[in-house]
């Protein structure tokens, strides 16, 4: 499968497994930091929900 058609969330996510694997970094680990990155990213998309003109 080809992932030049796939959308953007897929290639990064494609991206970020094949680097977390190559620099051999335990699971347990790497879920944690995802559980950070995720938590930094939902303030950041909240944020930006905030801070956008109202199209109502």
């Amino acid at each position: 499968m080809s992932l030049k058609n796939a959308p953007p969330e897929v290639k990064l996510a494609v991206d970020l497994i094949m680097l977390l694997e190559e620099s051999d970094i335990a699971p347990d680990v790497v879920l944690a930091a995802l559980e950070i990155v995720r938590r930094d990213y939902e303030s950041k998309a909240h944020a930006a929900a905030r801070s956008a003109p109202d199209n109502g």
